[in-house]
């Protein structure tokens, strides 16, 4: 077993750049039901109300669209310390920093396409204010009275000029386990999932098509059932907002699916995969050949074109 499974414990918090921070923090508030609970220069910090940590997403308002920074929380201080003497160890580059949105001491370091990854430890857990306390004391925040409530962030999918390399540097250095892959009849890896736990996945690298570096393709919240994701497309269009695709069922990972861009650009996916996780010790890389995706989704929905050509920032 690689002896750096377990070090890190799950996504923490993702930062997306906006160019329409209005449009963005109201997306998020009022269709997916986060709360927003600081605003810290050009940042807004959201959160969903059953994430344990003060921020789920942080948005900040920029020339354009894309992911600034991911953070991954370590499942102990020594792990932290593991994990970026590995990345050193590994020829990445990285430094120590004062944590944001909530997080203590931090290593600033990036994958081999440049995405940067914080990784921390020390966190502030989140202390709901009178007016959103739970009435169950295992549930950090009420449940909101607005848009979908989305239950957590549950996963990022980046997109990546060399799919094998990040992903391998995500096994191999960060302890991550992968779980399915699709690779093409020339051998290539187009794509991987990968989960620092349970869930069968927290991480995804995907081919970008333009060959460029550091570019999302989405990140995804997940909803309590599947219900949920239809009354997501239901206020979609009661608001204008724009649906790539679904609701529909992924046949890799079989999560139930609704794509929307939001007023930035950026791709955000709400997800139903709560009932799936990988509790094998060995589970084996599922690994779907090209002609096997040629034939789309679960029910047989092809995927749209939008959906392998969009990422953020935009490729002019």
């Amino acid at each position: 077993m690689n002896s750096a499974r377990g070090d890190i414990a799950h996504l923490g918090h993702v930062e997306l750049l906006t160019p329409e921070l209005d449009g963005t923090v109201w997306f998020c508030t009022e269709i997916l039901g986060l709360t927003e609970t600081r605003r810290v220069g050009d940042s807004v910090h959201l959160r969903a109300f059953d994430d344990y940590e003060q921020t789920s997403l942080v948005v900040t308002a920029h020339s354009t669209s894309g992911v600034r920074r991911t953070a991954l929380r370590a499942s102990s201080p020594e792990a932290l310390e593991r994990r970026a003497a590995a990345c050193l160890e590994a020829g990445r580059e990285g430094e120590w920093v004062d944590g944001e949105a909530g997080t203590g001491r931090t290593f600033r370091t990036s994958d081999p396409d440049g995405h940067v990854l914080d990784l921390y430890y020390e966190t502030e857990w989140y202390q709901a204010p009178p007016e959103l306390r739970p009435a169950l004391k295992n549930q950090p925040q009420a449940k909101p009275n607005r848009g979908v409530g989305v239950r957590r962030l549950d996963h990022i999918n980046f997109l990546g000029a060399d799919v094998l390399a990040n992903a391998e540097f995500t096994e191999n250095v960060l302890g991550a386990r992968p779980t399915e892959q699709i690779k093409l009849d020339s051998g290539r890896v187009a794509a991987r999932w990968l989960t620092f736990n349970n869930k069968s996945y927290d991480v995804v690298y995907t081919e970008d098509w333009t060959g460029s570096e550091g570019r999302l393709h989405h990140i995804a919240f997940a909803t309590d059932t599947r219900e949920d994701i239809l009354r997501a497309a239901d206020l979609a269009i009661d608001n204008g907002v724009h649906i790539e695709t679904g609701p529909h069922k992924h046949a890799i990972q079989q999560t139930f699916f609704l794509y929307l861009w939001e007023p930035g650009g950026n791709r955000i996916e709400l997800c139903n995969p709560l009932t799936r996780l990988v509790l094998a010790p060995d589970w084996p890389l599922i690994t779907w050949t090209e002609e096997e995706r040629k034939r789309g989704q679960a029910w047989g929905l092809k995927t749209i074109e939008t959906f392998h050509t969009h990422g953020t920032p935009p490729i002019a």
